[in-house]
């Protein structure tokens, strides 16, 4: 009986045998995965409620409290947190699980709007998505002030942005004021140095943007950047968004006394006068001087202890001339090069002597060679829409620096010869007519600086190559 069962159910069992692979597989006995996390959450916290409730009117207290949807921490308060108008002692802020609570420490003025914003302090505890810009506001008298003011901060030296810069409002008009008192209100600059200052009052304005030190919200130094609006600003009135143009003023440096150095006593044993050249890789550009750079100011200078010439016969050149610097640390040579030719200078030992008394331990020779014409490009730049009154200057920058400029008469530009690369293209207003840019001057002038505005197309110039392009230029107008 058993033999006959086996014999009849055989197929059977074959079939089911090689059935239960695929079962296992296809319900994933076969491959046991843990059970997977949801979505990443990137919701930055949500207010619940606020005791006393956003706009609060005829505010009377000293204590705000803001619960959250879930645990949050407060971190940089003292970076992030402004308060319109500005306190003379700013207020604590604590966290604690889905809490933040706010003791005001300053006397609260009567019938003022005062607003809290929190920019990028409050972040959920797990992810830390940052709640931006979270802003309460409350009055201590019987309506909300709701003047805006919007505007722009422009580096007038670039026309780049410093996102870093604050922009101020003060009551007082006189020029001292920027020094001496504190703004009534200060709001920051977003990533495009945009700023706006709401729930203000109606009332006149004067308006100005600094670098701010120590956060203590005052023009101390030339040198910090500086911009103020040309007149006040009236809040009653509707404004359109206002540029100002930030700067900051040249530093001179003062003439070094000759000190000797302590550091180490390599430096101390070490007598031999020290320079760089703008030479690169031994070629010099057909369209720029020959520069020494020097370690030291120079004492001593002697260009007759110098010879000049040129290829394998080292013939005598005598159509040249240095010229020294005025930071006593660069020494100029000026001559008209010819292209792929070898060039030599034979430096006497006391050519030049600098501040510590460093010469040249035995004469030196520099030997190189001058760029051929097909290293350059030929360069062709017509402009649109440039606006001749305002005297532009071109300028071409590689790495934020200025590498050539040249006034404009025309809307065409040419160069038979300019050197290959990448270039950012600048057009700097003249004001003064003197090929370069100048800083403002505030106190007792109220002089704006001399503005650079930058072309949005970037140039690429190709060696041997005509270099054609059509450009439209920046408006020459804010």
């Amino acid at each position: 009986m058993i033999k006959k069962i086996t014999k009849e159910f055989f197929p059977l069992f074959i079939f089911i045998t090689l059935l239960i692979p695929q079962i296992l597989v296809q319900t994933g006995c076969a491959n046991i995965i843990p059970p997977q996390g949801g979505p990443k959450d990137t919701i930055p916290p949500v207010l619940l409620k606020a005791v006393p409730h956003d706009s609060m009117r005829n505010f009377s207290g000293n204590k705000i409290t803001f619960n959250f949807d879930e645990y949050v921490v407060v971190s940089n308060i003292n970076d992030n947190l402004i308060v319109s108008p500005l306190p003379k002692i700013n207020p604590t802020v604590d966290s604690k699980l889905k809490t933040v609570t706010v003791k005001l420490k300053d006397t609260l003025e009567p019938n003022t709007t005062y607003s809290l914003n929190f920019g990028n302090a409050i972040r959920d505890n797990n992810e830390g998505n940052v709640l931006k810009n979270f802003t309460y506001v409350f009055s201590t008298g019987k309506y909300i002030d709701s003047m805006e003011l919007h505007g722009k901060v422009l580096l007038a030296e670039n026309g780049k942005i410093d996102s870093t810069l604050i922009v101020m409002l003060h009551k007082n008009g006189d020029d001292s004021a920027v020094v001496k008192e504190r703004p009534r209100f200060i709001a920051r600059l977003d990533s495009k140095g945009n700023f706006v200052f709401k729930n203000i009052p109606v009332g006149t304005f004067y308006l100005y943007a600094l670098k701010d030190q120590g956060s203590i919200h005052s023009y101390l130094d030339k040198k910090q950047l500086f911009a103020f609006a040309d007149k006040p600003i009236i809040t009653s009135t509707k404004q359109e968004p206002i540029i100002l143009y930030a700067y900051a003023g040249k530093e001179i440096a003062p003439k070094q006394k000759a000190t000797p150095s302590v550091s180490t006593k390599k430096e101390n044993t070490d007598k031999r006068l020290k320079f760089e050249t703008n030479l690169v890789s031994k070629k010099q550009d057909l369209l720029d001087n020959l520069v020494f750079t020097f370690d030291q100011n120079l004492k001593f200078f002697d260009s007759t202890k110098i010879s000049f010439s040129k290829d394998s016969t080292f013939t005598h050149i005598s159509d040249y001339y240095f010229e020294k610097d005025s930071s006593l640390k660069k020494i100029i040579l000026h001559f008209n090069w010819k292209e792929n030719t070898v060039y030599h200078l034979i430096l006497n030992k006391d050519f030049a002597e600098d501040s510590m008394g460093k010469k040249l331990l035995k004469p030196d020779t520099l030997t190189f060679t001058s760029r051929s014409r097909q290293e350059y490009g030929n360069l062709s730049i017509h402009f649109r829409k440039l606006d001749f009154s305002q005297n532009p200057v071109l300028q071409f920058v590689q790495n934020d620096e200025i590498k050539k400029s040249f006034p404009l008469s025309s809307a065409d530009f040419s160069q038979s010869l300019f050197m290959p690369g990448d270039y950012e293209l600048r057009i700097l207003n003249d004001t003064n007519k003197n090929g370069k840019w100048d800083p403002g001057e505030f106190f007792g002038k109220h002089k704006q600086p001399e503005i650079v505005k930058p072309v949005e197309r970037h140039i690429t110039v190709k060696a041997d190559n005509d270099n054609e392009f059509e450009i439209v230029a920046p408006s020459s107008t804010p």
